[in-house]
């Protein structure tokens, strides 16, 4: 007699589709794509005519049901936010936003320059304008990029430096009348070369950078600026007979008050721009007492390209090229932990590649801003701050920041709005400009293991060497002019100092590198 079957019987015979288990069943529903109806009513089908037979008859395999599939729509995969086009009612704000955090750090420069060397307002205006020219299509290229070869493709600022300042002040004070701007230009060429030559092989000598040597040189930039907002707190023209008048000082008093206001009180976009609120308002309140000079807007033309060359040829003294050559490394070092930390910020690291060609930019418009009238270009480390409090990190808002700055040193009467800022009012910001420099080198110092002796020694003798041109001017006095030129920067001594004793305390003869890493991304 026949035994009876353990399960019922397929009615389809050996040729039936089997059944679908609840998992395979789960996983083709989140398998991503669209399939057509015909092929979804073949699926049900199947699951329909398989309900009358047990699980223990033949299994189907995943690819049974994809061999079914024809037809599949893949959707494309997000846009990062960095490669993010945003309309124009968030892009235009978001990029006046880096304008107001980077436009009183890009005009600093040509300002305490053209004021050393004695430019008339006509001069002044043009070295404005060449400065802002620069920096927007450094800025462009950096952000939209060219090809494999430059630009980092993040949202990232470039502009004349300002710890390139001292170094070329001193190169002022020793050159003569009329070859102080070309000695300054030469050595900022050479600069430029030397940073294209050494990019790509920067990485190697980052060891040599750490945020022990890097806090010093920063903290030194702000300190050894401090004498010229001071200076011009008390007029600007040590030679005039009012300088240093009661009436000067209380006009940059008035000037940092209402930037702490703001500071303090103010919220949001406002309190970002609390320096240029500073400038304007001192501006307006120095207009009764005659201290502000229109003449310059009066003069300048409304439209002008620079000329090249327009402040002579560029002379090349050895003395003047080997301290810019020093301080741009520290500006490449500066620069690749700008883009190690909006890398971060970004969610979008960056990469040897990416740092090499964001140099690359860097040592481009160092090259050819002289051409112009700019200066040593660098990263902008509060537009950094300004990605990472607003979480906008399209670079396309930075390339149209950039945009903008380029319009700007294509106006030089814009320019000029800028260089009839009255002196004091220059010093009563410039003290919170430059004193946020030094700020920025002792959180830096903060961070590079300050409870090892022989890294509290190092930061005390670089910033003492660093600190003597401003403690005895004529200390160098004796020494050869190439010597004068590099060591009566306090920043050029300093960082020779740091660099020298970081190699004779951390690399020679030691086996172990227990010295903080060269970068920190945050």
């Amino acid at each position: 007699m026949a035994q009876p079957a353990t399960g019922p019987a397929s009615a389809e015979g050996p040729c039936s589709t089997p059944p679908v288990t609840s998992h395979e069943a789960s996983s083709t529903e989140a398998t991503p794509g669209v399939v057509t109806s015909h092929e979804v009513a073949s699926v049900e089908t199947t699951s329909v005519k398989v309900g009358a037979t047990e699980s223990a008859s033949v299994e189907i395999s995943a690819q049974t049901i994809v061999s079914q599939v024809t037809t599949v729509e893949v959707h494309p995969a997000a846009v990062h936010p960095v490669d993010e086009k945003l309309p124009a009612s968030r892009l235009v704000p978001a990029a006046l936003q880096h304008i107001a955090a980077m436009y009183a750090g890009v005009v600093t420069p040509p300002l305490i320059i053209g004021q050393a060397v004695g430019l008339d307002a006509a001069g002044m205006t043009r070295l404005i304008a060449a400065g802002l020219l620069i920096a927007g299509c450094a800025t462009i290229l950096q952000t939209i990029g060219a090809g494999r070869f430059a630009g980092n493709r993040l949202p990232f600022v470039n502009a004349a430096s300002s710890a390139g300042i001292a170094p070329m002040l001193a190169i002022a004070e020793t050159s003569a009348p009329g070859h102080q701007l070309p000695a300054i230009y030469g050595a900022v060429m050479v600069a430029g070369v030397f940073c294209l030559a050494v990019g790509p092989f920067f990485g190697r000598l980052l060891r040599f950078f750490p945020p022990l040597v890097t806090g010093v040189v920063i903290t030194l930039i702000g300190v050894t600026l401090m004498p010229v907002p001071v200076s011009w707190a008390q007029g600007g023209n040590k030679e005039a007979a009012d300088f240093g008048a009661m009436k000067y000082l209380a006009l940059a008093a008035f000037t940092l008050v209402v930037i702490l206001l703001f500071q303090r009180f103010a919220k949001g976009f406002v309190k970002q721009i609390a320096l240029l609120l500073g400038l304007f308002i001192g501006t307006l309140a120095a207009i009764p007492f005659g201290m502000a000079d229109f003449g310059a807007l009066r003069e300048a033309p409304v439209a002008a390209l620079p000329a090249p060359f327009a402040f002579g040829a560029p002379e090349f003294q050895p003395a003047a090229i080997l301290s810019l050559c020093i301080v741009m490394l520290v500006l490449m070092t500066e620069s690749s932990a700008g883009m190690l930390a909006l890398g971060e910020i970004c969610e979008r690291r960056s990469d040897g590649r990416t740092i090499t060609r964001g140099l690359r930019t860097d040592g481009i418009a160092t090259l050819i801003g002289p051409v112009f009238g700019g200066f040593p270009t660098s990263a902008f480390a509060q537009n950094v701050g300004v990605v990472s409090l607003t979480r906008v990190r399209s670079r396309y808002v930075v390339a149209v920041a950039g945009g903008a700055l380029l319009v700007l040193g294509v106006f030089p009467v814009l320019g000029a709005v800028v260089s009839m800022v009255p002196m004091p009012v220059l010093g009563g910001a410039g003290i919170v400009l430059f004193g946020s420099i030094a700020v920025s080198g002792i959180r830096t110092l903060s961070e590079a293991g300050l409870d090892d002796s022989s890294n509290i020694i190092l930061v005390a003798v670089a910033l003492g060497a660093g600190i003597i041109p401003l403690a005895a001017p004529t200390f160098y006095a004796g020494f050869p002019a190439w010597a004068q030129t590099v060591l009566g920067s306090g920043i050029s001594a300093g960082a020779l100092v740091a660099v020298t004793l970081n190699l004779f305390f951390h690399h020679l003869g030691t086996r172990s590198r227990h010295t903080a890493p060269a970068l920190k991304s945050s």
